[in-house]
Protein backbone atom coordinates (compact mmCIF):
# COMPACT_ATOMS: atom_id res chain seq x y z
CA UNK A 1 0.00 0.00 0.00
CA UNK A 2 2.69 2.69 1.12
CA UNK A 3 4.25 1.61 -2.11
CA UNK A 4 1.44 2.44 -4.61
CA UNK A 5 0.56 5.73 -2.64
CA UNK A 6 4.22 6.51 -3.51
CA UNK A 7 3.81 6.16 -7.06
CA UNK A 8 0.63 8.03 -7.22
CA UNK A 9 2.93 10.88 -5.48
CA UNK A 10 5.51 11.04 -8.02
CA UNK A 11 3.09 10.57 -10.62
CA UNK A 12 1.16 14.02 -9.12
CA UNK A 13 3.89 15.91 -8.71
CA UNK A 14 5.72 14.97 -12.54
CA UNK A 15 2.66 15.87 -14.23
CA UNK A 16 2.65 19.17 -12.09
CA UNK A 17 6.18 20.09 -13.64
CA UNK A 18 4.71 18.86 -17.16
CA UNK A 19 1.90 21.19 -16.67
CA UNK A 20 4.12 24.19 -15.34
CA UNK A 21 6.69 24.01 -17.60
CA UNK A 22 4.05 24.06 -20.80
CA UNK A 23 2.33 27.28 -18.76
CA UNK A 24 5.66 28.39 -19.04
CA UNK A 25 6.67 28.22 -22.51
CA UNK A 26 3.27 29.40 -23.69
CA UNK A 27 3.23 32.21 -21.48
CA UNK A 28 7.14 33.08 -22.96
CA UNK A 29 5.90 32.33 -26.68
CA UNK A 30 2.60 34.50 -26.86
CA UNK A 31 4.31 37.29 -25.37
CA UNK A 32 7.81 36.83 -27.08
CA UNK A 33 7.09 39.76 -29.72
CA UNK A 34 6.96 38.07 -33.36
CA UNK A 35 9.12 38.85 -36.56
CA UNK A 36 7.36 41.38 -38.66
CA UNK A 37 8.37 40.13 -42.12
CA UNK A 38 7.99 41.86 -45.56
CA UNK A 39 5.13 40.79 -47.62
CA UNK A 40 6.04 37.75 -50.07
CA UNK A 41 4.13 35.93 -52.70
CA UNK A 42 3.39 32.30 -52.56
CA UNK A 43 5.84 29.96 -53.39
CA UNK A 44 6.71 26.42 -54.24
CA UNK A 45 7.95 23.57 -52.72
CA UNK A 46 12.16 23.94 -52.77
CA UNK A 47 12.13 26.21 -55.49
CA UNK A 48 10.12 29.05 -53.36
CA UNK A 49 10.08 31.99 -55.98
CA UNK A 50 12.68 30.95 -58.07
CA UNK A 51 10.20 30.39 -61.04
CA UNK A 52 8.70 33.98 -61.06
CA UNK A 53 12.13 35.47 -62.11
CA UNK A 54 12.12 34.80 -66.17
CA UNK A 55 14.07 35.82 -68.04
CA UNK A 56 14.29 39.63 -67.66
CA UNK A 57 14.13 39.78 -63.37
CA UNK A 58 13.74 43.22 -63.04
CA UNK A 59 10.61 43.43 -65.21
CA UNK A 60 9.58 40.62 -63.59
CA UNK A 61 10.19 42.12 -59.73
CA UNK A 62 9.08 45.45 -60.93
CA UNK A 63 5.53 43.69 -61.57
CA UNK A 64 6.10 41.88 -58.12
CA UNK A 65 6.46 44.83 -56.05
CA UNK A 66 3.38 46.70 -57.55
CA UNK A 67 1.20 44.24 -55.80
CA UNK A 68 3.28 43.53 -52.55
CA UNK A 69 5.22 46.35 -52.19
CA UNK A 70 8.34 48.17 -51.95
CA UNK A 71 9.93 45.66 -49.53
CA UNK A 72 9.49 42.33 -50.74
CA UNK A 73 10.84 39.30 -49.50
CA UNK A 74 11.24 35.86 -51.67
CA UNK A 75 12.42 32.93 -51.43
CA UNK A 76 14.98 31.60 -53.61
CA UNK A 77 15.68 27.93 -53.35
CA UNK A 78 17.17 27.87 -49.72
CA UNK A 79 17.88 31.79 -49.77
CA UNK A 80 16.02 34.55 -48.27
CA UNK A 81 15.98 37.68 -50.69
CA UNK A 82 14.62 41.39 -49.68
CA UNK A 83 13.34 42.78 -53.27
CA UNK A 84 13.71 46.89 -52.96
CA UNK A 85 11.60 48.55 -55.51
CA UNK A 86 11.56 52.55 -54.13
CA UNK A 87 13.93 55.36 -53.46
CA UNK A 88 13.07 56.16 -49.78
CA UNK A 89 13.26 51.99 -49.55
CA UNK A 90 16.89 52.22 -51.08
CA UNK A 91 18.08 55.30 -49.01
CA UNK A 92 17.12 52.78 -45.94
CA UNK A 93 19.21 49.96 -47.36
CA UNK A 94 22.14 52.13 -48.97
CA UNK A 95 22.19 54.97 -46.33
CA UNK A 96 20.41 54.83 -42.61
CA UNK A 97 21.44 50.73 -42.76
CA UNK A 98 24.38 51.10 -44.93
CA UNK A 99 26.88 49.32 -42.94
CA UNK A 100 24.59 46.26 -42.03
CA UNK A 101 24.16 45.59 -45.87
CA UNK A 102 27.73 45.99 -47.30
CA UNK A 103 28.40 42.92 -47.31
CA UNK A 104 28.59 40.81 -50.44
CA UNK A 105 26.22 36.90 -51.02
CA UNK A 106 29.09 34.26 -51.66
CA UNK A 107 28.67 33.36 -55.70
CA UNK A 108 30.60 29.90 -56.46
CA UNK A 109 31.10 31.17 -60.16
CA UNK A 110 32.44 34.69 -58.90
CA UNK A 111 34.94 33.40 -56.72
CA UNK A 112 36.37 30.81 -58.83
CA UNK A 113 36.65 33.78 -61.58
CA UNK A 114 37.89 36.61 -59.23
CA UNK A 115 40.53 34.70 -56.92
CA UNK A 116 38.62 33.47 -54.31
CA UNK A 117 36.38 36.72 -54.60
CA UNK A 118 39.88 38.97 -53.95
CA UNK A 119 38.49 41.83 -56.07
CA UNK A 120 36.95 44.94 -55.20
CA UNK A 121 32.89 44.33 -55.98
CA UNK A 122 32.50 40.78 -54.85
CA UNK A 123 34.70 40.09 -51.89
CA UNK A 124 32.78 40.29 -48.58
CA UNK A 125 33.02 43.21 -46.46
CA UNK A 126 35.62 43.65 -43.91
CA UNK A 127 38.96 44.87 -43.55
CA UNK A 128 40.59 43.47 -47.12
CA UNK A 129 37.52 45.10 -48.66
CA UNK A 130 37.72 48.37 -47.33
CA UNK A 131 41.86 47.83 -48.51
CA UNK A 132 41.55 47.34 -51.98
CA UNK A 133 38.22 50.02 -52.10
CA UNK A 134 41.27 52.41 -51.24
CA UNK A 135 43.13 51.31 -53.73
CA UNK A 136 41.04 52.02 -56.77
CA UNK A 137 39.84 54.90 -54.89
CA UNK A 138 43.22 56.78 -54.19
CA UNK A 139 45.61 55.06 -57.21
CA UNK A 140 43.44 53.85 -59.73
CA UNK A 141 40.28 55.42 -60.04
CA UNK A 142 41.42 59.22 -58.52
CA UNK A 143 40.82 62.49 -60.50
CA UNK A 144 44.38 62.89 -60.67
CA UNK A 145 44.68 59.47 -62.56
CA UNK A 146 41.32 60.15 -64.50
CA UNK A 147 43.01 63.18 -65.64
CA UNK A 148 46.34 61.81 -66.62
CA UNK A 149 44.75 59.45 -68.97
CA UNK A 150 42.80 61.67 -71.07
CA UNK A 151 44.55 61.80 -73.95
CA UNK A 152 43.69 57.94 -73.82
CA UNK A 153 40.40 58.55 -74.13
CA UNK A 154 40.51 61.14 -76.54
CA UNK A 155 42.91 59.45 -79.11
CA UNK A 156 40.54 55.86 -78.90
CA UNK A 157 37.28 58.00 -79.46
CA UNK A 158 38.98 59.77 -82.47
CA UNK A 159 40.33 56.69 -83.99
CA UNK A 160 36.99 55.38 -83.76
CA UNK A 161 35.75 58.47 -85.65
CA UNK A 162 38.10 57.85 -88.48
CA UNK A 163 36.98 54.19 -88.63
CA UNK A 164 33.32 55.81 -89.31
CA UNK A 165 34.46 57.97 -91.79
CA UNK A 166 36.09 55.40 -93.89
CA UNK A 167 32.87 53.63 -93.71
CA UNK A 168 30.80 54.42 -97.68
CA UNK A 169 28.28 57.03 -96.87
CA UNK A 170 25.70 54.69 -97.76
CA UNK A 171 26.69 51.78 -96.04
CA UNK A 172 25.40 51.24 -92.60
CA UNK A 173 27.28 51.22 -89.21
CA UNK A 174 27.30 48.57 -86.67
CA UNK A 175 27.97 51.28 -83.80
CA UNK A 176 27.39 48.25 -81.31
CA UNK A 177 31.07 46.60 -82.41
CA UNK A 178 32.15 50.45 -82.84
CA UNK A 179 31.41 51.23 -79.43
CA UNK A 180 32.60 47.79 -77.63
CA UNK A 181 36.49 48.20 -79.46
CA UNK A 182 36.21 51.76 -78.36
CA UNK A 183 35.56 50.85 -74.78
CA UNK A 184 37.77 47.89 -74.73
CA UNK A 185 40.92 49.80 -76.33
CA UNK A 186 40.42 52.43 -73.83
CA UNK A 187 40.32 49.79 -70.90
CA UNK A 188 43.43 47.93 -72.08
CA UNK A 189 45.55 50.82 -72.64
CA UNK A 190 45.04 52.59 -69.42
CA UNK A 191 44.90 49.41 -67.48
CA UNK A 192 47.17 47.32 -68.64
CA UNK A 193 49.12 49.80 -71.13
CA UNK A 194 48.41 48.90 -74.46
CA UNK A 195 45.87 47.67 -76.72
CA UNK A 196 45.25 43.72 -77.87
CA UNK A 197 42.06 43.91 -80.59
CA UNK A 198 44.98 44.54 -83.17
CA UNK A 199 46.95 40.76 -82.87
CA UNK A 200 45.54 37.53 -82.72
CA UNK A 201 46.27 36.31 -79.26
CA UNK A 202 45.01 39.69 -77.92
CA UNK A 203 41.96 39.19 -79.82
CA UNK A 204 41.53 36.08 -78.32
CA UNK A 205 42.34 36.86 -74.49
CA UNK A 206 39.24 39.97 -75.08
CA UNK A 207 37.00 37.70 -76.17
CA UNK A 208 37.36 35.70 -73.18
CA UNK A 209 37.01 38.75 -70.92
CA UNK A 210 33.93 39.13 -72.92
CA UNK A 211 33.06 35.27 -72.12
CA UNK A 212 34.41 36.55 -68.19
CA UNK A 213 31.82 39.17 -67.69
CA UNK A 214 28.95 36.41 -69.05
CA UNK A 215 29.43 34.09 -66.77
CA UNK A 216 29.49 36.70 -64.18
CA UNK A 217 25.86 37.09 -64.85
CA UNK A 218 25.01 33.61 -65.77
CA UNK A 219 22.56 32.07 -62.94
CA UNK A 220 24.12 29.35 -61.01
CA UNK A 221 20.80 26.90 -59.07
CA UNK A 222 23.93 25.97 -56.78
CA UNK A 223 24.12 29.40 -55.24
CA UNK A 224 20.54 28.83 -53.85
CA UNK A 225 19.34 25.02 -53.99
CA UNK A 226 23.39 23.62 -53.11
CA UNK A 227 22.48 20.16 -53.32
CA UNK A 228 21.48 20.39 -56.48
CA UNK A 229 25.30 22.13 -57.87
CA UNK A 230 26.09 19.18 -59.64
CA UNK A 231 23.95 20.07 -62.56
CA UNK A 232 26.38 22.61 -63.41
CA UNK A 233 28.71 19.45 -64.15
CA UNK A 234 26.22 18.43 -67.03
CA UNK A 235 24.99 21.79 -68.37
CA UNK A 236 28.41 23.00 -69.18
CA UNK A 237 28.85 25.82 -67.08
CA UNK A 238 31.43 24.30 -64.67
CA UNK A 239 33.63 23.41 -67.69
CA UNK A 240 32.84 26.71 -68.96
CA UNK A 241 33.79 28.29 -66.02
CA UNK A 242 37.21 26.69 -65.64
CA UNK A 243 38.28 27.01 -69.24
CA UNK A 244 37.97 30.45 -68.74
CA UNK A 245 39.47 30.51 -65.66
CA UNK A 246 42.93 28.66 -67.26
CA UNK A 247 42.97 31.16 -70.36
CA UNK A 248 42.40 34.53 -68.42
CA UNK A 249 44.87 33.81 -65.91
CA UNK A 250 47.39 32.99 -68.51
CA UNK A 251 46.91 36.19 -70.39
CA UNK A 252 46.80 38.14 -66.84
CA UNK A 253 50.22 36.12 -66.10
CA UNK A 254 52.04 37.30 -69.43
CA UNK A 255 50.67 40.79 -68.86
CA UNK A 256 52.35 41.30 -65.45
CA UNK A 257 55.55 39.55 -66.09
CA UNK A 258 55.62 42.13 -69.52
CA UNK A 259 55.13 45.00 -67.21
CA UNK A 260 57.81 43.36 -64.14
CA UNK A 261 60.65 43.13 -67.41
CA UNK A 262 59.58 46.01 -68.85
CA UNK A 263 60.78 48.23 -64.81
CA UNK A 264 63.80 46.25 -64.77
CA UNK A 265 64.46 47.18 -68.01
CA UNK A 266 63.99 50.93 -67.45
CA UNK A 267 65.64 50.49 -64.42
CA UNK A 268 69.13 49.39 -66.08
CA UNK A 269 68.61 51.92 -68.50
CA UNK A 270 68.19 54.56 -65.82
CA UNK A 271 64.46 55.29 -67.00
CA UNK A 272 61.77 55.14 -64.58
CA UNK A 273 58.28 53.94 -64.26
CA UNK A 274 57.38 57.70 -63.52
CA UNK A 275 59.17 58.92 -66.50
CA UNK A 276 56.29 57.39 -68.40
CA UNK A 277 52.46 57.46 -68.47
CA UNK A 278 51.85 54.37 -65.35
CA UNK A 279 49.21 51.97 -66.35
CA UNK A 280 47.29 50.41 -63.61
CA UNK A 281 49.32 46.90 -63.99
CA UNK A 282 52.45 49.17 -63.03
CA UNK A 283 50.84 50.91 -60.32
CA UNK A 284 49.67 47.64 -58.30
CA UNK A 285 52.98 46.16 -58.97
CA UNK A 286 54.28 49.01 -57.06
CA UNK A 287 52.34 49.05 -54.27
CA UNK A 288 53.46 45.51 -53.99
CA UNK A 289 56.84 46.62 -53.84
CA UNK A 290 56.61 49.42 -51.56
CA UNK A 291 54.07 47.76 -49.12
CA UNK A 292 52.57 50.65 -48.62
CA UNK A 293 48.86 50.21 -47.73
CA UNK A 294 48.99 47.62 -44.74
CA UNK A 295 48.56 44.54 -46.38
CA UNK A 296 50.47 41.84 -48.75
CA UNK A 297 49.25 42.85 -52.11
CA UNK A 298 49.62 39.24 -53.78
CA UNK A 299 49.35 38.46 -57.38
CA UNK A 300 46.34 36.40 -57.20
CA UNK A 301 44.59 40.07 -55.86
CA UNK A 302 46.16 41.82 -58.30
CA UNK A 303 44.76 39.61 -61.39
CA UNK A 304 41.15 40.04 -59.53
CA UNK A 305 41.65 43.92 -59.17
CA UNK A 306 42.30 43.82 -62.99
CA UNK A 307 39.31 41.95 -64.05
CA UNK A 308 37.01 44.20 -61.58
CA UNK A 309 38.11 47.18 -63.67
CA UNK A 310 37.52 45.31 -66.82
CA UNK A 311 33.94 43.79 -65.64
CA UNK A 312 32.94 47.11 -64.32
CA UNK A 313 34.82 49.33 -67.16
CA UNK A 314 33.69 47.59 -69.96
CA UNK A 315 30.59 46.06 -70.70
CA UNK A 316 28.53 48.54 -68.24
CA UNK A 317 30.32 51.78 -70.19
CA UNK A 318 29.41 50.20 -73.99
CA UNK A 319 25.75 49.76 -72.55
CA UNK A 320 25.03 53.20 -72.11
CA UNK A 321 26.93 54.24 -75.38
CA UNK A 322 24.79 51.69 -77.56
CA UNK A 323 21.09 52.64 -75.46
CA UNK A 324 21.82 56.62 -75.96
CA UNK A 325 22.69 56.66 -79.27
CA UNK A 326 19.90 54.43 -79.79
CA UNK A 327 17.19 56.63 -78.01
CA UNK A 328 18.62 59.51 -80.15
CA UNK A 329 18.47 57.79 -83.46
CA UNK A 330 14.89 56.77 -81.96
CA UNK A 331 14.22 60.58 -80.99
CA UNK A 332 15.43 62.72 -83.97
CA UNK A 333 14.34 66.05 -82.44
CA UNK A 334 16.72 65.15 -79.52
CA UNK A 335 19.20 63.90 -81.26
CA UNK A 336 19.44 67.69 -83.59
CA UNK A 337 18.87 69.32 -79.98
CA UNK A 338 21.92 67.63 -78.83
CA UNK A 339 23.87 68.22 -82.33
CA UNK A 340 23.14 71.93 -81.86
CA UNK A 341 24.63 72.46 -78.53
CA UNK A 342 27.72 70.44 -79.21
CA UNK A 343 28.41 72.07 -82.76
CA UNK A 344 27.59 75.52 -81.00
CA UNK A 345 30.18 75.04 -78.42
CA UNK A 346 33.28 73.20 -81.05
CA UNK A 347 33.09 76.11 -84.05
CA UNK A 348 34.17 73.73 -85.89
CA UNK A 349 37.72 72.88 -84.22
CA UNK A 350 39.11 69.73 -84.74
CA UNK A 351 38.63 68.63 -80.98
CA UNK A 352 36.33 68.97 -78.02
CA UNK A 353 38.14 70.13 -75.08
CA UNK A 354 37.78 69.27 -71.56
CA UNK A 355 36.41 72.87 -71.06
CA UNK A 356 34.05 72.47 -73.90
CA UNK A 357 32.80 69.34 -72.31
CA UNK A 358 31.84 70.88 -68.89
CA UNK A 359 29.34 73.37 -70.80
CA UNK A 360 27.50 71.12 -72.50
CA UNK A 361 24.67 70.98 -70.21
CA UNK A 362 22.26 68.50 -72.37
CA UNK A 363 24.78 66.47 -73.22
CA UNK A 364 25.16 65.45 -69.68
CA UNK A 365 20.87 65.88 -69.49
CA UNK A 366 21.49 62.86 -72.12
CA UNK A 367 23.63 60.64 -70.18
CA UNK A 368 21.64 61.14 -67.22
CA UNK A 369 18.74 59.86 -69.08
CA UNK A 370 19.89 57.11 -70.50
CA UNK A 371 20.95 55.79 -67.34
CA UNK A 372 18.01 56.40 -65.65
CA UNK A 373 15.90 54.71 -68.93
CA UNK A 374 18.42 51.78 -69.55
CA UNK A 375 20.41 51.56 -66.26
CA UNK A 376 23.24 49.31 -67.59
CA UNK A 377 22.92 47.11 -64.15
CA UNK A 378 19.21 46.91 -63.15
CA UNK A 379 19.19 44.72 -59.84
CA UNK A 380 22.96 46.55 -59.33
CA UNK A 381 25.05 43.93 -57.64
CA UNK A 382 23.63 42.04 -54.94
CA UNK A 383 23.88 42.76 -51.04
CA UNK A 384 23.38 40.49 -47.71
CA UNK A 385 22.27 41.64 -44.58
CA UNK A 386 25.43 40.97 -41.38
CA UNK A 387 22.81 41.29 -38.76
CA UNK A 388 18.87 41.62 -38.13
CA UNK A 389 18.15 44.94 -38.52
CA UNK A 390 14.39 46.58 -39.37
CA UNK A 391 13.67 48.36 -41.76
CA UNK A 392 10.62 50.33 -42.79
CA UNK A 393 8.92 48.42 -39.69
CA UNK A 394 9.49 45.33 -41.10
CA UNK A 395 12.25 42.47 -39.38
CA UNK A 396 15.03 41.77 -41.91
CA UNK A 397 16.71 38.31 -40.99
CA UNK A 398 20.85 37.85 -40.77
CA UNK A 399 21.98 36.80 -44.12
CA UNK A 400 19.23 37.91 -46.39
CA UNK A 401 20.30 38.90 -49.73
CA UNK A 402 19.16 41.89 -51.11
CA UNK A 403 18.73 43.02 -54.53
CA UNK A 404 17.95 46.80 -55.05
CA UNK A 405 15.83 47.14 -58.13
CA UNK A 406 17.50 50.25 -59.46
CA UNK A 407 15.80 50.18 -62.62
CA UNK A 408 12.57 49.74 -61.24
CA UNK A 409 12.96 53.02 -59.16
CA UNK A 410 13.75 55.01 -61.88
CA UNK A 411 10.76 54.20 -63.54
CA UNK A 412 8.66 54.82 -60.63
CA UNK A 413 5.91 57.41 -61.81
CA UNK A 414 5.50 58.30 -58.49
CA UNK A 415 9.09 59.62 -58.53
CA UNK A 416 9.11 60.75 -62.53
CA UNK A 417 6.60 62.36 -65.13
CA UNK A 418 5.86 60.04 -68.00
CA UNK A 419 8.79 57.54 -66.95
CA UNK A 420 9.12 55.34 -69.66
CA UNK A 421 9.99 58.21 -72.18
CA UNK A 422 13.23 59.60 -72.95
CA UNK A 423 12.94 63.55 -72.45
CA UNK A 424 16.81 64.98 -71.32
CA UNK A 425 15.23 68.44 -70.63
CA UNK A 426 13.90 66.59 -67.62
CA UNK A 427 17.32 66.72 -66.02
CA UNK A 428 17.70 70.45 -67.30
CA UNK A 429 16.74 72.26 -64.73
CA UNK A 430 16.98 69.27 -61.77
CA UNK A 431 19.61 68.90 -59.17
CA UNK A 432 19.28 65.34 -59.25
CA UNK A 433 22.33 62.91 -60.29
CA UNK A 434 23.72 59.80 -60.02
CA UNK A 435 26.51 59.99 -57.66
CA UNK A 436 24.92 58.25 -55.05
CA UNK A 437 23.02 60.84 -53.45
CA UNK A 438 19.89 60.64 -54.78
CA UNK A 439 18.30 57.39 -54.70
CA UNK A 440 15.70 57.94 -57.60
CA UNK A 441 18.84 57.74 -60.05
CA UNK A 442 21.08 55.15 -58.23
CA UNK A 443 22.46 52.90 -62.01
CA UNK A 444 26.04 52.93 -59.78
CA UNK A 445 24.69 52.19 -56.68
CA UNK A 446 25.17 53.92 -53.42
CA UNK A 447 27.00 54.11 -49.95
CA UNK A 448 29.91 52.12 -49.08
CA UNK A 449 29.30 49.44 -52.09
CA UNK A 450 29.11 52.64 -54.51
CA UNK A 451 31.11 51.58 -57.81
CA UNK A 452 33.94 53.81 -58.05
CA UNK A 453 34.52 54.14 -61.19
CA UNK A 454 31.80 56.74 -61.97
CA UNK A 455 33.95 59.34 -63.33
CA UNK A 456 35.59 57.32 -65.71
CA UNK A 457 32.79 55.98 -67.26
CA UNK A 458 31.00 59.02 -67.72
CA UNK A 459 33.94 60.63 -68.84
CA UNK A 460 34.32 57.92 -71.99
CA UNK A 461 30.47 58.21 -72.84
CA UNK A 462 30.48 62.27 -72.95
CA UNK A 463 33.29 61.92 -75.19
CA UNK A 464 32.04 59.62 -77.14
CA UNK A 465 28.90 60.82 -78.10
CA UNK A 466 30.04 64.86 -78.12
CA UNK A 467 32.44 63.45 -81.15
CA UNK A 468 29.78 60.71 -82.50
CA UNK A 469 26.71 64.12 -82.84
CA UNK A 470 29.30 66.76 -83.67
CA UNK A 471 31.16 64.42 -86.83
CA UNK A 472 28.43 63.11 -88.21
CA UNK A 473 24.89 62.91 -89.05
CA UNK A 474 22.73 59.94 -88.25
CA UNK A 475 19.46 57.98 -89.80
CA UNK A 476 18.55 55.19 -89.61
CA UNK A 477 19.60 52.25 -92.71
CA UNK A 478 16.89 50.58 -94.82
CA UNK A 479 14.61 52.35 -94.70
CA UNK A 480 13.21 51.78 -90.60
CA UNK A 481 11.18 54.93 -89.15
CA UNK A 482 12.43 56.02 -86.06
CA UNK A 483 9.15 54.45 -84.16
CA UNK A 484 10.54 51.18 -85.36
CA UNK A 485 13.82 51.14 -83.96
CA UNK A 486 13.46 47.74 -81.85
CA UNK A 487 14.59 48.17 -78.20
CA UNK A 488 14.40 44.64 -77.34
CA UNK A 489 16.56 43.95 -74.33
CA UNK A 490 18.83 40.78 -74.09
CA UNK A 491 18.94 39.13 -70.73
CA UNK A 492 21.95 39.23 -68.35
CA UNK A 493 23.39 41.07 -65.70
CA UNK A 494 24.12 44.04 -68.30
CA UNK A 495 21.48 45.05 -70.26
CA UNK A 496 22.51 45.23 -73.92
CA UNK A 497 20.42 45.71 -77.22
CA UNK A 498 19.34 42.04 -77.95
CA UNK A 499 20.02 43.19 -81.54
CA UNK A 500 23.59 45.50 -82.94
CA UNK A 501 22.55 48.65 -83.58
CA UNK A 502 23.06 50.08 -87.15
CA UNK A 503 22.99 53.49 -88.80
CA UNK A 504 24.31 55.58 -91.61
CA UNK A 505 26.37 58.11 -90.61
CA UNK A 506 27.15 61.29 -92.59
CA UNK A 507 30.18 63.25 -92.42
CA UNK A 508 28.82 66.23 -91.15
CA UNK A 509 30.76 69.77 -93.11
CA UNK A 510 30.84 72.73 -90.89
Amino acid sequence: MALINLDLSFFSNFSLLIFLLSLLKWFFVAYKPQKKLPPSPPKLPIIGNLHQLGLFPHRSLQLLSRKYGPLMLLRLGSKAALVVSSSDAACQIMKTHDLFFANRPKSSIAYRLLYGSKDIAFSPYGEYWRQVKSISVLHLLSNKRLQSSQHVREEETSHMIEKISQTCSSSPVNLSDMFLTLTNDIICRVALGRKYSEEENGRKSMEYLRIFAELLGCFDVGNYIPWLAWVNRFNGLDSKVEKAVKQIDGFLEGVIEEHINKRKGEAESDYTSEARCQDFVDILIEIKRANTIGFALDRDAMKAIILDVFGAGTDTTHSVMEWGMSELLKNPEILQKLQAEVREMTQGKPEITRDDMEKMQYLKAVIKETLRLHTPVPLLVPRESIRDVKVMGYDIPTSTQVFVNAWAIARDPMLWENPEEFRPERFLDSSLDFRGLNFELIPFGAGRRICPGIYFAISVNELALAKLVNKFNFTLPDGIKPNDLDMTEAPGVTIHRKLPLHAIATPYSF
